[in-house]
């Protein structure tokens, strides 16, 4: 069987600015790119799973969305040779204003349809052995509808999850971690110890 990690984007992979309207505003969080480079190199697959609502809110449409992804995979490559196995967006919003994305649908998180989606894709991934690694109580909650182990970031919004203050969490993260380089070394020490 095979383990992944399923990546948010925005405050956990790149540095939190809101709608990112300019491409190359988008910026890798310091060490993002060696922990991803660790997660390949470990054989784990690094699969981004990312809600865009800009595109149901009429803020850009679906191709500025494949822009920031192409840029977070652009700045993986340059930074530490790192990849992402697959990527998987949400661009639904049922109160959206852009009549094609303002549905409910089974992919937005927390519900589990990225998830779903990657393991038709990779039909090996373990999803108890598997983790979502984000920054808001969301992620934590896709997590546990997916049946994976959650990780709620620091970064991002994580701060304000953490005080209260930004989503309650309806459910406790497995682990709490100040980043993702932190949180890669966590769950690769954690199945270095269950092997």
């Amino acid at each position: 069987m095979t383990v992944a990690v399923f990546l948010d984007r925005d405050g956990t992979m790149n540095v939190e600015k809101g709608y990112i309207r300019n491409v190359d505003d988008l910026e890798l969080i310091p060490g993002v790119a060696q922990a991803v480079r660790k997660l390949n190199d470990a054989g784990i697959l690094a699969i981004l799973t990312t809600n865009q609502t800009g595109a149901a809110r009429g803020f850009y449409d679906v191709a500025h969305i494949h822009a920031l992804n192409d840029r977070v995979a652009q700045l993986l490559k340059e930074q530490a040779d790192a990849h992402l196995d697959a990527m998987f967006y949400c661009p639904h919003l049922a109160k959206g204003t852009v009549e094609e994305f303002a549905i409910e649908c089974d992919c937005r998180k927390p519900e589990p349809g990225m998830i779903l989606q990657a393991c038709k894709q990779f039909p090996d991934i373990d999803l108890t052995q598997s983790y979502v690694l984000g920054d808001k109580a969301s992620d934590v909650a896709f997590a546990y509808n997916a049946g994976c182990r959650g990780i709620l970031l620091k970064t991002g919004y994580g701060e304000r999850v953490l005080a209260g203050k930004y989503q309650a969490l309806a459910h406790q993260p497995h682990f709490v971690c100040d980043d993702l380089p932190q949180a890669v070394d966590v769950i690769l020490s954690h199945m270095k110890a269950c092997v």
